[in-house]
């Protein structure tokens, strides 16, 4: 049982499309509440290299390597007993990535079968997130971001992959059911710097914060 007057311990996950601003908004609720940021690491995937050689021949083995990875974050996380803002989720990483290759015919049914077992099986032990943040925000604004930050991994993002993975985002928002979910538009959102987007995002966060 929680002191009097203390409030409970809360998971949080900020989830959206390469550039739409999930690292802000995880850094900004962060430095505001004192919060506990778990940020997707810069992790040497083993076989990454292999995988952007023959993409067909190493994405289960890459994305297996990622899943693992993710599922050991999330259990780090739910021993946190201060309140927890995640970016990028466990549930992103199979939703999205791994079905994105299956779909474009470079993870065969078999090993997406084998991978979605696995999937299903680790989120059988994971707790989900007390509240999801779903950051909209469109094509055109994502692309203008990646360029701005000039990350070079991703400068040849094609624009279509972008538009592939907003529909992957929006078809699994819409199936999402384990948490209530907040969707901010981030498109022309500046809550760093204008008190008046501030107050909205605040207002729109508090009912689940309480």
């Amino acid at each position: 049982m929680s002191a009097a007057g203390a409030k409970p311990r809360k998971f949080i996950a900020v989830a959206g499309n390469i550039g739409a601003g999930k690292s802000t908004m995880v850094d900004f609720l962060c430095q505001r509440h004192g919060w506990v940021p778990f940020t997707e690491p810069n992790l040497l995937n083993p076989y990454l290299d292999d995988f952007y050689e023959d993409m067909g021949s190493w994405a289960f083995h890459s994305q297996i390597s990622f899943l693992a990875h993710k599922f050991r974050l999330h259990m780090e996380l739910m021993a946190e007993p201060a309140t927890v803002v995640q970016d990028r989720t466990i549930y992103e990483d199979a939703e999205i990535f791994a079905r994105h290759l299956h779909e474009k015919g470079l993870m065969s049914d078999r090993d997406f079968g084998t991978y979605s077992d696995l999937y299903a099986a680790m989120q059988r032990a994971l707790a989900p997130p007390d509240l999801l943040i779903r950051l909209k925000c469109s094509v055109r604004a994502v692309r203008r971001r990646i360029k701005k930050r000039g990350r070079p991994e991703e400068q040849d993002i094609p624009l279509r992959y972008l538009k592939e993975l907003n529909g992957l985002y929006d078809a699994w928002f819409d199936r999402w059911d384990l948490s209530p979910v907040v969707e901010i538009n981030t498109e022309k959102l500046d809550y760093i710097g204008d008190m008046v987007h501030r107050l909205e995002l605040d207002r729109a966060l508090a009912p689940f914060l309480r």
